[in-house]
């Protein structure tokens, strides 16, 4: 009796191993075949302009619901109502409006169970605005691996589909929210207020759209480092998803560390502030008035937002871009020029000049940059006078240099910063205006005898 048993069950167990592999060899199979449109389908081809909702439900799981916004912003409403990560969930979204099919697998499926399809491991309920909404059921990975299968609710059809597919779905509500510390719109930011290093910097839009320091006194500002300071701003963002304890932590450690900066930032949705501080380990943290609790940031952006007046000052003397001038009126003592450009030449009294040597002088006038900005230095009558005329007229520069001692200072018309400059760089100058000449004559080419 036992003799039969065990042979019965040998004959079960070759017969179960022999399906099984007969199944796989049949996937080996199909995969070396090239795969046509009628083997694999389009699942779901949707427009993400008629999309509302995406609801994505795990087993064991609240389900996680996007809703798109009147605005055309998508939102986290469920589990909690949360700011989404714009890119984070267009990802999602691009994966259920077009979703791919890596083989059909069965027309008219009747055993879902076979395909884990009678309890999905993961469904995916789309609403629309228009037409009737669409529900994904994801079910059992294939055994050869790398596919799982699904299939519509509301068709018999079943198919595999990429594996990566599943986990482009599969997020939690960290993955999709918005993790920025502040959500300004950096296209509409207006004015940048920095206390930092002891001191206080309130930065606005001139009239032609350019930075400004406004506070503590108004001076130009260095437009490359204000936009990287408000890029290192747009970089703040939670570097983890932390527990209560661990929440905990990070107040306790805020407290205990040196200030670093704190920034106030206005658009025209309102202001938004960030406050950094630093700890004896070099970890920064960091709280906002955009998202509760305290977090910990990079210390790329922690000391980025570390920068004083110095950091922020334009140091260049000259604005203008190096194609920019159309006139230049240079003095050096009492030697005086006057240089037009006219299409590609330069001209000076009406004679054409080397348009080479010309170009040398504009490369040194923009050169120009201060070493430091003393209080005081600049003494008049100036030995050097520079003036840069561009945009049709519309826009002009002009500085004033003078030599004390072995030091050059500079002011600029119309500013009451002084530009202490250095010698090397002003001597450069004197000597390029000096070089600036007429074009060559072109030598006769000779005839062949």
């Amino acid at each position: 009796m036992r003799l039969s048993g065990l042979i019965i069950g040998a004959v079960l167990l070759a017969a179960l191993s022999g399906l099984l592999y007969w199944s796989n060899k049949r996937e080996k199979e199909k995969e070396g075949k090239p795969v046509t449109s009628a083997d694999a389908p389009k699942i779901l081809d949707l427009k993400e302009d008629n999309l509302t909702r995406v609801e994505i439900a795990k087993q064991g799981e609240k389900p996680l619901v996007i809703e798109k916004a009147p605005e055309n912003q998508w939102k986290l409403t469920s589990p909690e109502a949360l700011p989404a990560d714009q890119d984070a969930v267009r990802s999602v979204v691009s994966t259920v409006t077009s979703l791919d099919s890596n083989r059909l697998i069965e027309e008219k499926a009747e055993d879902l169970a076979g395909y884990g399809l009678d309890s999905p491991s993961v469904e995916v309920n789309i609403g629309k605005k228009e037409g009737q909404g669409a529900k994904l059921l994801i079910g059992d990975e294939t055994p050869t691996g790398g596919s799982f299968f699904a299939k519509l609710a509301n068709d018999p059809r079943v198919f595999t589909i990429a594996s990566w597919n599943k986990t482009s779905l599969e997020k939690s509500p960290w993955d999709l929210r918005d993790k920025r510390m502040l959500t300004f719109d950096s296209d509409k930011l207006t004015r940048l207020r920095l206390t930092a290093k002891k001191q206080t910097i309130e930065i606005g839009k001139n009239a032609q759209n350019e930075w400004q320091i406004l506070e503590p006194r108004p001076m130009r500002a260095d437009g490359g480092n204000v936009e990287q300071l408000i890029s290192r701003l747009r970089d703040a963002k939670m570097d983890s998803n932390p527990t209560a304890e661990e929440e905990k932590k990070a107040a306790a450690a805020f407290a205990r560390a040196e200030p670093v900066a704190s920034v106030r930032v206005s658009d025209a949705a309102g202001a938004q502030e960030l406050e950094v501080r630093k700890t004896k380990d070099n970890d920064y943290y960091a709280r906002s008035t955009v998202v509760g609790g305290i977090h910990k940031i990079t210390s790329f952006v922690g000391e980025g937002v570390d920068k004083g007046l110095a950091d922020l000052r334009n140091k260049k003397l000259f604005d203008f871009g190096w194609n920019d001038p159309t006139r230049i009126e240079f003095r050096d003592g009492d030697q005086t020029a006057v240089y037009e450009k006219s299409g590609d030449n330069w001209t000076r009294g009406g004679k054409q000049m080397d348009s080479a040597t010309v170009r040398e002088l504009i490369d040194k006038l923009r050169d120009l940059a201060a070493t430091e900005f003393p209080d005081k230095g600049f003494t008049p009558p100036a030995a050097i006078e520079a003036k840069v005329t561009w945009e049709d007229g519309k826009r002009t520069e002009k500085a004033l240099i003078s030599k004390s001692g072995d030091k050059y200072y500079a002011i600029r018309e119309n500013e009451p910063s002084v530009y202490e400059l250095g010698a090397s760089s002003v001597e450069q100058l004197q000597q390029a205006a000096k070089d600036i000449k007429e074009p060559e004559a072109k030598k006769d080419e000779k005839k062949p005898s």
